[in-house]
């Protein structure tokens, strides 16, 4: 097995990886767990909360640049008051379930009612639905908080407010995982200032809170990870310290509630969409590497074995049945609704089905199969229908809005010489995107190089959140679901950006490395500023529209 290290941890003692304690220690010799600690996260996180400006710092920055995230999603919320893509399945979806217990039918063309404040003119038909509720019970929730379903900021108060803490999220990941409150910052403010970020968290579409979950859970990974190494370093310096020997195998670590709350976050992302089961998949792998690497560079002689067996069956059942149990709870108000879409089925359908299933699981089942269908066989034509393999540099991104208006009418300037432009535009921000397609090839390229452990956690969510559509170019897919993965994306560009600081470090260059990337961020943020309008349905001159939109196939 090819042996993987971390660059933020110190290297191992022997040729083997474990650790020999030394018998005459001079007195101000760190302890055998300090050493341990060293080695399993490395100085720089172990000195990074060490002093209150530290601390003070870390959490500024955090707070401004949430704040930022804040004003660019909530600013002027409601507009546009319509309906955009989607929004007309998921918004009204959500105010039946949230009124009912489940969705219901709605008649021909209710859209113009539903925007001028007929809410409630659905039908007593459930209504066939191919998503699981949890989404859509978030929508309802900004709803009632937000004023109700005659608002269209309350419509995209929920997916504002997730967008906001997903930034918040980041921020506090990346200082973890780089060991630095700069990079954590760089982290959260490339997230606060990108189009699909903001774009998403002003419309009321399920992606955001699949993106959202699946962040969360990736956060509850990485405190357990530190949890673990923390809790493996005091219980083997214990070990050593009193002369015994972890020649074969290690200590036990306990339960560990943050895998437990991953599986709660991942069931919660499975129950916004299903490819929230892939990161079920990818975090559980994840997990157990981080697992896996910890036991060997702590000198446990044994460490896959250990690992597997003391970690890896553990996470398991921590993960996968958690995130199974909740996702099934989720659809709990289906399971209430007696007039919920195929809620009878198994009444009405004897000894068909998986017959060894109670009544109501047997009729969820039977929904299931049906909605699997449907995601399998999509491929109705659409103008914005992309390949994956586009999707990482938003070759063709979803327009969710669009509107002309002709000058000296509805606020566009009689001076207009060719009328105005809203317009929504789920197209990421292109600066951003190019250069973390570049930052995923070198990523990959250190991973194997340098064998570098922090990778495998930077690229996870790309494995889990894109390469699986390339199973699925058959059906009718959209460069928007890269939402999903876009945290992983940044922080492909700031473990770039790290490792070229560190590799300056103590050497000529330093300052060029600093500069180089103070310029791309300006670059990045400049880009957005230009292109918020076309995120935010600004009315523009037409000519503006048109001029940011340089690649033919934006539009």
């Amino acid at each position: 097995m090819c042996r993987m290290t971390e660059r933020a941890t110190e290297p191992s003692a022997g040729r083997d990886g474990r650790f020999a304690p030394v018998a005459a220690a001079p007195a101000d010799a760190p302890s055998t767990e300090a050493r341990l600690l060293r080695r399993l996260l490395g100085r720089r996180r172990l000195a990074l909360d060490t002093t209150r400006a530290a601390r003070f710092w870390g959490w500024f920055g955090t707070l401004a640049v949430t704040l930022l995230a804040a004003v660019a999603r909530l600013w002027e919320l409601g507009r546009p008051h319509a309906l955009v893509f989607d929004e007309t399945y998921y918004v009204k979806d959500a105010h039946t379930l949230g009124r009912e217990g489940y969705e219901r039918q709605w008649p021909e063309d209710p859209n113009p009612a539903f925007v001028a404040g007929d809410v409630n003119s659905y039908l007593d038909q459930a209504a066939y639905i191919v998503h699981p509720p949890v989404g859509k019970w978030m929508i309802w929730l900004g709803m009632e908080l937000g004023g109700g379903a005659t608002s269209s900021a309350a419509w995209r108060l929920a997916s504002a407010v997730v967008g906001v803490l997903a930034v918040l999220l980041v921020i506090r990941i990346a200082r973890r995982l780089f060991a630095s409150s700069a990079m954590g910052v760089l982290a959260g403010l490339l997230l606060a200032v990108d189009g699909e970020a903001i774009v998403h968290s002003r419309t009321a579409l399920l992606d955001q809170f699949l993106m959202f979950w699946v962040v969360v859970a990736f956060g509850c990974l990485v405190v357990d990870r530190e949890w673990a190494r923390r809790r493996l370093a005091a219980r083997v310096a214990a070990i050593l310290d009193a002369g015994g020997s972890v020649e074969l195998y290690g200590p036990r670590l306990g339960f560990r509630w943050w895998r437990l709350l991953a599986g709660v976050s991942l069931g919660l992302a499975c129950g916004v969409k299903w490819s929230g089961l892939y990161f079920v998949a990818v975090f559980g792998l994840l997990t157990v590497l981080w697992d896996l690497t910890a036991r060997r560079a702590a000198g446990v002689g044994r460490w896959w074995e250990d690992a597997l067996l003391v970690d890896g069956v553990p996470a398991f059942f921590s993960i996968v049945p958690t995130a199974a149990v909740v996702y099934v709870a989720t659809w709990w108000s289906w399971f209430t609704s007696a007039g919920a879409y195929m809620r009878q089925w198994a009444t009405d359908h004897p000894g068909e089905g998986v017959t060894w299933l109670p009544g109501p699981l047997r009729s969820l089942w039977e929904y299931h199969v049906q909605m699997w269908g449907f995601h399998t066989t999509l491929d109705s034509e659409h103008g914005y229908a992309a390949h994956p393999i586009g999707w990482i540099v938003q070759w063709r991104p979803t327009s969710f809005f669009w509107e002309r208006t002709p000058a000296g009418e509805a606020g566009c300037g009689a001076t207009v010489t060719e009328g105005c432009a809203a317009a929504m535009t789920s197209l990421g921000n292109p600066v951003l995107w190019w250069v973390g397609t570049l930052a995923v090839v070198a990523a990959v390229v250190l991973g194997i190089v340098r064998r570098d452990g922090r990778v495998p956690a930077v690229l996870s969510g790309l494995i889990a959140g894109w390469l699986p559509w390339f199973g699925f170019t058959e059906r009718t897919i959209f460069t928007f679901y890269s939402i999903v993965f876009l945290p992983w994306v940044v922080l492909a560009i700031v473990y770039v950006a790290t490792v070229l600081l560190e590799h300056t470090e103590e050497r000529r260059g330093r300052g060029r490395a600093g500069a180089a990337i103070v310029v791309v961020v300006t670059v990045v943020v400049a880009v957005s500023a230009a292109y918020y309008p076309v995120w935010s349905a600004m009315q523009v001159p037409y000519e503006y529209w048109r001029a940011l939109m340089f690649l033919r196939s934006w539009i």
